[in-house]
């Protein structure tokens, strides 16, 4: 009840600024809402390829995504951290959305139900993950619970989307019944954040400051601990692995890396976990950057999967909740047979299958997986989407 007290409350400051800052003219800029870093960052790159001169906008939501545009936006450019105790930021975010042209918008944002643009404006979902293993949207079970008005809120804000980019006709399946738009409203870019995997330059620059950074990464073969954020665990969180037995039967040859959510990892995590086994890089920014020394990854319900998938190698999947969290989450398939690779639900399994390396999935299984999420992903979709904002501005 609180909470959505709280909403309302912000709705209303935010639509009574937006009407006022819309008398404004439009300019010709790109503003882009940004909750995450690499589909953002690719299109960025590509669009001051195209045209140097053209403004761009970002408006973030996190400290993070703020830090990391301050120090990579180029000049001309804008950065704005959305939030209302940052009173002058946020009134310049309300500010360039009701003047903007073209918007792009990478999560779910409440503030769009709102928002009555001018006709002339198009706004443009590139959402943050490749693919889905959980429910969303309006087929979040949680749905169930939540007010009529908060519903019609949803509704309203994914009712904003005049274009969706998608790396698989999946992904186009599940974003129809999510936001409960018509199939018109996609369009087969691919995925700018995969745009990555293409490049052989890239992944030698990433592996070698990686390197650079850490040394005792060098020599081992990595493994990479990347579960979903659970709600629930900000406050009471415990590591789900027994590291001690990990580190005593693969030190020799194995290095872990976690990468746990910043805000877990800022408020729970031990200071002294680091060691010559284990690396805590839970505040690295770029989650995409790890794979290219990942040999294994392990994690339950991410959508990391999907673009690991792109170096074919082996994956382990621990879903340690998993009937409480298919019953509070949902899933779009079964979960036994959606991941391509084994489920384990203890610490001795994981660390079976890493020492029997015969035991992982199907390299059938796994292509499979790879083409049926990446269709439409082939190296070039930053360039493909920002292509498309540039012509719209033209319009």
């Amino acid at each position: 009840m609180f909470r959505e007290i709280f909403i309302n409350l912000y709705l209303m400051f935010f639509s009574f600024f937006f009407k006022m800052f819309k008398a404004f003219p439009q300019t010709q800029k790109i503003i882009f809402c940004v909750s995450f870093i690499e589909n953002t960052s690719f299109i960025q790159k590509e669009i001051k390829k195209a045209s140097k001169n053209t403004p761009l906008v970002f408006i973030t939501f996190n400290d993070s995504c703020y830090d990391y545009f301050i120090h990579n936006h180029q000049k001309g450019d804008i950065v704005l951290l959305c939030k209302p105790k940052k009173i002058v930021y946020f009134l310049l975010s309300i500010y360039h959305l009701a003047t903007a042209k073209s918007i792009v918008v990478d999560n779910y944002y409440a503030f769009l139900s709102v928002t009555n643009f001018k006709k002339s404006v198009k706004i443009l979902q590139i959402w943050h993950a490749v693919g889905a293993i959980k429910k969303f949207g309006l087929e979040d079970p949680s749905i169930l619970t939540r007010s009529k008005k908060a519903v019609e809120r949803f509704k309203k804000v994914y009712a904003k989307f005049h274009y969706v980019i998608v790396g698989s006709d999946k992904m186009k399946d599940i974003f129809i019944k999510s936001f409960n738009i018509p199939p018109s409203h996609f369009i087969n870019t691919g995925i700018p954040r995969t745009d990555i995997f293409f490049s052989k330059n890239t992944n030698l620059e990433i592996q070698k400051e990686l390197y650079s950074l850490y040394p005792k990464l060098q020599g081992k073969k990595v493994i990479l601990y990347a579960p979903t954020f659970r709600n629930n665990s900000i406050n009471n969180f415990t590591l789900p692995l027994d590291l001690k037995l990990m580190r005593n039967k693969l030190k020799d040859e194995y290095i872990f890396i976690l990468k746990l959510h910043p805000l877990i990892s800022a408020s729970n995590h031990d200071k002294n976990r680091n060691d010559d086994f284990i690396l805590d890089l839970s505040t690295y920014p770029k989650l995409n950057d790890l794979l290219f020394i990942t040999d294994i990854l392990i994690t339950d319900y991410s959508s990391i999967p999907f673009e690991f998938s792109f170096f074919k190698k082996q994956m382990i999947f621990y879903p340690f909740d998993l009937e409480e969290y298919q019953q509070e989450r949902g899933f779009w398939e079964p979960y036994s047979s959606l991941v391509p690779g084994p489920i384990v639900q203890s610490t001795e399994e994981i660390i079976q299958h890493i020492l029997e390396k015969e035991s992982h999935a199907s390299e059938r299984k796994l292509s499979t997986f790879h083409l049926d999420w990446n269709k439409y992903s082939h190296g070039k979709s930053g360039k493909t989407v920002a292509n498309l904002l540039l012509n719209w501005l033209k319009e």
